[in-house]
């Protein structure tokens, strides 16, 4: 079983990671960890913070010589925008009269959209900052640096994986382009908004442009794909134990997402059963699909095509152009609190679904393989994939160029 914690504020000394479960011998590059981090903060339309706001990394424990050691891994993640927040975050009681002031002032005009309000409302607090500082996407730092190291556990496996942008406000990909496979992460990442289609790319920076001019924000989609999973990760006989189940529950605790979608989704509803499943044939022994369309699970388990999650993250609610809000503590109309934010954080959204996902399938792999040493695990995955008879056997999915026609 793999488990994982983070804990820290936004505006906090640092972010604490912690993965539990990982087996020993599987490679944690500090360089990888870094480059996800980074790709965090990449994309046309982001905010001041991301250009000053470095990601210092500490890996605590768990790891040694660059291998994990099958004990809880903890990475620490410095804000470097710290020594100016010391004041507003101290975790030691402060002069009241510094609470009056500056950044120490209270925020009393909860913004729309946010977790300000209701925040207030159940744990009591007369302001939003102790709600909104934890409430932050700059949680989510802590996550991709857990995915990377669960990315790593995986591609020992043969699994591996890409994530990129399908939509920015209107603005979306043509169905049936191709899809982008694990190698073309470097050129998504030279991409403004980490976008596979150039021409699509283009249209999708126009309509930031947009927005940004207008004082507005954007939502939009983003698609993870993982290929090489091997069939039968997650099972059928529980609610909870669905792979596609756990999935979407992952998916849905990132911050701004609002939707979430297994292979073709909500398209699917509105097909006629006869073009809404992948058919199954036989070749040189094999069992093989033509399509996609289920997103790589089917009965809440994996079927060893190309695994497909598409997130649909909401327009970011901190606007420039404040919304319409009151002032809990005078009871006047007033407008929402507005600190420095992103027109669009859309592919950043595409680092964390992929970091997710990527924790969910380690998790599934060792629930059905175990193992304390990924030589283990491995061992036992060959075995199982071995084990399967001959006539039931299916033709894992190799990274292709394709559509979801495959």
């Amino acid at each position: 079983m793999l488990r994982w914690l983070t804990a820290g504020e936004s505006h906090g000394p640092e972010l604490i990671a912690m993965l539990e479960g990982l087996p020993a011998g599987v490679p944690v590059s500090f360089e990888s960890i870094r480059a996800d981090l980074a790709r965090r903060k990449l994309g046309y339309g982001r905010g001041s913070r991301m250009k000053f706001e470095q990601d210092e990394l500490h890996v605590s424990g768990g790891v040694r010589h660059g291998y994990s050691l099958g004990s809880p891994i903890a990475i620490r993640i410095g804000n470097t925008e710290w020594p100016k927040w010391v004041e507003v975050m101290s975790p030691e009681p402060i002069e009241s009269t510094e609470m009056s002031r500056g950044r120490s002032a209270p925020l009393t005009r909860p913004r729309p959209g946010h977790a300000d309000l209701v925040g207030m409302q159940k744990y009591g607090f007369d302001e939003a900052r102790p709600i909104l500082e934890r409430a932050s996407a700059r949680e989510t730092a802590a996550r991709v640096a857990l995915g990377a190291v669960a990315k790593s556990f995986l591609a020992e496996l043969g699994i591996r994986s890409v994530a990129h942008t399908l939509q920015v406000g209107t603005v979306r990909v043509p169905d049936g382009t191709d899809l982008p496979l694990p190698d073309d992460v470097d050129r998504l990442d030279e991409d403004q908004l980490r976008c596979f289609d150039a021409e699509t790319s283009a249209r999708m920076v126009t309509e930031v442009e947009a927005a940004k001019k207008d004082g507005d924000t954007l939502g939009g989609v983003v698609e993870v794909l993982f290929y090489g999973v091997p069939p039968g990760l997650g099972s059928h006989v529980h609610w909870d134990r669905r792979l596609d189940a756990r999935l979407a529950a992952a998916i849905m605790g990132i911050q701004a997402i609002k939707g979430v979608e297994v292979g073709d989704g909500f398209a699917t509803a509105g097909r006629r059963g006869s073009a809404a499943h992948d058919e199954l044939y036989r070749e040189d022994g094999e069992i093989y699909r033509t399509s996609d369309r289920a997103g790589g699970t089917e009965g809440g388990m994996s079927t060893g095509t190309v695994l497909r999650v598409r997130a649909g993250m909401k327009p970011i609610a901190t606007i420039p152009h404040a919304l319409h809000t009151v002032d809990v503590v005078s009871g006047e109309d007033a407008s929402a609190h507005h600190q420095r934010s992103d027109v669009c954080a859309v592919p950043a959204a595409g680092v964390v679904a992929e970091a997710m996902v990527a924790l969910v399938l380690a998790d599934a792999v060792l629930e059905k393989f175990g193992g304390d040493n990924v030589v283990e695990t491995k061992r036992n995955l060959d075995a199982y994939l071995a084990a399967i008879p001959e006539t039931l056997r299916t033709r894992r999915t190799e990274p292709s160029a394709t559509s979801t026609d495959l």
